[in-house]
């Protein structure tokens, strides 16, 4: 089953891109406000600003995106306060990554609609 196309456009792409950013930063502020101590927070943090910094850069590469993720969702994946704002920025990502609706990379229903 292929992704869902969305509306092209360079102002969506930068909606997007400021919804990822959006979502690191709030990221961000739950981990710096979030009491306990783990083993693998500082890693999280290193990782967030990474991943800050790839979601500036033009264009995004989702690939390295999804790496950075990944590795923040290592770091975190064990503090349930945090999943929520994880989840926010792995649909950010997820979004940033679809093809607009006008591209031809955009999958095609087989069939007549």
């Amino acid at each position: 089953m292929g992704r869902p196309a969305v509306a092209g456009g360079d102002g969506e792409r930068a909606a997007r891109i400021g919804a990822l950013q959006c979502a690191i930063g709030r990221l961000r502020g739950e981990l710096a406000a979030h009491p306990a101590e783990f083993i693998d927070r500082a890693i999280a943090e290193d990782e967030l600003a990474v991943l800050a910094g790839l979601a500036r850069e033009q264009p995004p590469q989702p690939a390295a995106l999804r790496r950075s993720l990944l590795v923040v969702a290592a770091a975190v994946g064990s503090v349930s306060a945090l999943a929520g704002g994880l989840a926010e920025v792995r649909v950010a990502v997820d979004l940033l990554d679809l093809p607009a609706a006008d591209d031809p990379r955009t999958p095609q229903p087989p069939y007549e609609v």
